[in-house]
């Protein structure tokens, strides 16, 4: 997981009175207060926890669950003690909205995804992949190629996951290529999750939060595209053009697999008209998709209890029952739901009211005034983008959204490009980079990692500067 970086910046400057994100005012002055600094303690405490995750087997949902709660108690009291009782309740109902807005969202996307993974969608194209017989080079701009395309619409975590796997069926004993292989495949999954509101929860937040419309993320394109191509150019020279050898058998995805991917596209379009063209929340859209996936999992359910009773009673040995004996039950959607990443989702909950907690302390107001006054928007938006990777990229976007720092269209483009990609500086700056150093456990580590991030840094600057020349018009346009 990743570090911290930004807990300490609000520190560095001071105001008396500066407003929130729903434009109420917050006395930054409690922010000298023993409650104030007892929040900031508690919640870097608990993000001390978060980054230690892999070396204390502590879920990284725990500490800031127990945070947001503490934080908000010691905000309800501070309020109460200056005779506002109200502020604290209309601001944490606020940071409830928005989390249930990106809960249902992302259970409904997940619930998908993992209904795909049981069709074996993933599994069929990684086959594939392993048994063509390309040559290392090949597989490594494949992999890197496909981690860039399917990551806008899977998420870049299980766009890693997939690709990685394909990496270590391929050339596994190669620790050279894996390691290049897997950190092309973080770069192109993060820089494919910027341009689309699927590929990343900081995007998704951007545009729940109305700051970039859907369409408006593929003026990032470019700037994302530029972002994985100079690193894996640079590395690919290092690749052999040797040939490993096919091995494995050709994996068949199940019956509604590509229905199901029909569906999900279908969801994905429910979603985004739900947003633009009735201006109502997306995540009602996705829950509507998957009010779909659920009548066509009620039907994949019937049609294969009624192959199996019909070969069951063709075959009267009973060689079809399952195991104990009990016939299968079918695809079950609840199933699906159940192996969502809960831990992922509670987590998100903590730092949303945790951050919303230290907004409530005037944190928020001073670093906004800090980083937009005091550096500028541009060059504040490309530290937010080094920041992600250290700090994770979640609570930094949400930081900034719960700022909302008055600047144009370009640079909430800019912030969102940074904040995705800027986490491929460090294996731990992404949630694709971490989940791959489990898979390559040995192989690709947090050093192997550090030795390309020049290169990937010579990438960070190219997609920037690309965004500054191709997207110049949309620098000094306002969205209100």
């Amino acid at each position: 997981m990743k570090k911290l970086g930004l807990l300490l910046l609000p520190m560095l400057s001071l105001a008396s009175v500066a407003f929130g994100s729903e434009g109420a005012k917050i006395n930054t002055e409690l922010i000298h207060t023993g409650m104030g600094y007892l929040a900031l303690f508690i919640f870097v405490g608990a993000y001390a926890l978060v980054i230690l995750e892999e070396n204390l087997h502590l879920r990284k949902s725990k500490p800031v669950m127990v945070a947001a709660g503490i934080i908000w108690i010691l905000v309800a009291l501070t309020y109460a003690s200056i005779g506002d009782h109200h502020s604290p309740e209309e601001a944490i109902r606020g940071n409830l909205t928005e989390y249930a807005e990106l809960f249902l969202f992302l259970l409904s996307a997940m619930t998908y995804i993992n209904a795909l993974t049981e069709r074996n969608v993933f599994q069929a194209l990684r086959s594939w992949l392993v048994l063509k017989g390309f040559t290392l080079r090949t597989v490594f701009w494949i992999t890197g190629l496909l981690a860039f395309l399917i990551s806008p619409i899977a998420d870049n975590l299980t766009t890693a996951l997939l690709m990685g796997a394909v990496v270590m069926a391929v050339a596994k004993d190669n620790k050279k290529f894996v390691v290049v292989a897997c950190i092309n495949v973080v770069v192109g999954a993060n820089a494919g999750g910027a341009f689309s509101p699927f590929g990343d929860i900081t995007t998704l937040m951007v545009w729940q939060k109305g700051q970039v419309q859907f369409l408006e993320f593929f003026d990032i394109f470019l700037p994302s595209l530029v972002n994985w191509l100079i690193p894996a150019l640079i590395m690919s020279f290092t690749i052999a053009k040797e040939r490993p050898e096919a091995h494995g058998e050709p994996v068949q995805m199940k019956v509604g697999a590509r229905r199901i991917m029909a569906l999900f596209l279908l969801t994905i379009i429910t979603a985004v008209s739900f947003h633009q063209f009735l201006n109502l929340p997306p995540a009602v859209g996705m829950m509507l998709g998957l009010g779909y996936l659920s009548f066509f999992a009620y039907y994949l359910k019937k049609k294969e209890l009624r192959e199996f009773h019909n070969s069951s009673a063709l075959d009267m040995t009973g060689g079809d029952l399952h195991e104990g004996g009990h016939p299968p039950i079918g695809f079950d959607l609840f199933q699906k739901i159940a192996k969502a990443e809960w831990d992922t989702l509670l987590f998100f909950y903590g730092v949303i009211l945790c951050v919303g907690g230290l907004s409530q302390f005037g944190y928020l107001a001073i670093t906004s005034d800090f980083l937009y006054n005091g550096l500028g928007a541009t060059w504040a938006n490309v530290t937010v983008g080094l920041l992600s990777a250290i700090v994770d990229n979640i609570p930094v976007m949400f930081a900034v959204l719960t700022m909302n720092p008055h600047m144009s269209h370009g640079q909430w483009l800019l912030v969102t490009l940074t904040a995705g990609v800027g986490g491929s500086l460090l294996s731990i700056g992404s949630a694709a980079g971490v989940g791959l150093m489990g898979t390559a456990r040995g192989v690709y580590t947090f050093g192997q990692h550090m030795k390309w991030t020049w290169a990937i840094a010579l990438g960070y600057a190219a997609a920037i500067l690309m965004h500054l020349w191709f997207n110049a018009e949309l620098m000094t346009i306002f969205n209100h």
